[in-house]
């Protein structure tokens, strides 16, 4: 599934799509038709094709009756209730809404606040996550020469606030290709204290660093950054992958299962987190002389 195309009226959010899309696999899984609905619920054929096509919101009462009327497992039914509540909230990051958020990066940011887990593979620069203000400011600018540097500069802070799910117990699994520390960003002081950021982070019991060295020869990720967020069962795992003026979200299962096997392999083949560490001082070092 692809959400990256710009529309000139603001989308829904991804949690209304996601619950949407939810809702109508109950009712299809279940056998109810779209008459039953119609019929039991007494309500119309265009109330039905908004909920379920995200083009309008649903209340916590429709969704009762929708599971109720479906069967679904009392544990399904609050799943979709709390989703259904959480759609309706104005979620933090919407204060950067704009030139600051792009439509499709807003999905990510809303996902990612709602993760208990992400695994991320960077090729050529640092994860987000652990990216200090000055050296996020410099791969940002470089991103886009075209625009104010005000734009830059809230879109480096929506960076640095989405650090805080991490300071709060985020699960952070980042294999990072030797690549991303060897390329320079911003001067030699940015670079080293970016180097020492990660060390710091990865001795956070809720991070997991390793660095993938160039000696680890080719691998099943080659050429695919990629950042893999589950949900610990309350929403299905989302795999994401930006390019320069979109991103794509997978969300079918076996497509996700093929990256979960990538980042298996990487962590795999990568050095082991304490070796990465050593790593991570070696550069350290270097850009000391």
């Amino acid at each position: 599934m692809q959400y990256g195309d710009h529309m000139s009226q603001r989308k829904p959010g991804v949690q209304r799509r996601r619950l949407a899309a939810r809702l109508r696999d109950l009712r299809e899984q279940t056998g109810v038709s779209v008459e039953t609905v119609l019929s039991e619920l007494d309500w119309s054929r265009s109330k039905l094709s908004r909920i379920e096509t995200a083009a309008s919101s649903i209340s916590v009462p429709d969704v009762r009756a929708i599971c109720d009327l479906a069967g679904a497992s009392p544990e399904l039914r609050e799943q979709l209730v709390e989703m259904s509540k959480a759609a309706k909230k104005r979620g933090w990051w919407h204060s950067y809404a704009g030139n600051a958020l792009v439509d499709y990066f807003e999905d990510y940011v809303a996902l990612e606040s709602d993760a208990t887990s992400v695994i991320n593979y960077e090729i050529d620069l640092i994860p987000g996550l652990l990216q200090t203000e000055d050296y996020a400011r410099s791969i940002i600018a470089a991103w886009t020469p075209d625009i104010d540097k005000e734009i830059v500069q809230g879109r480096t802070e929506l960076r640095v606030a989405r650090q805080k799910r991490v300071n709060d117990g985020l699960k952070l699994w980042a294999v990072v290709d030797e690549a991303a520390l060897r390329r320079g960003c911003g001067d030699e002081e940015v670079m080293r204290a970016q180097v020492r950021h990660m060390r710091e982070m990865a001795e956070r019991p809720n991070i997991t660093l390793q660095v993938l060295p160039f000696d680890a020869g080719p691998h099943i990720a080659m050429g695919t950054a990629f950042t893999l967020l589950d949900f610990a069962g309350l929403y299905d795992s989302v795999v994401y992958i930006d390019n320069l003026t979109s991103a794509l979200y997978l969300e079918d299962e076996a497509e996700v299962e093929r990256y979960a096997l990538a980042a298996e392999h990487l962590r795999a083949i990568a050095l082991d987190p304490r070796l990465s560490v050593k790593m991570l001082d070696k550069f350290d070092n270097e850009l000391a002389r």
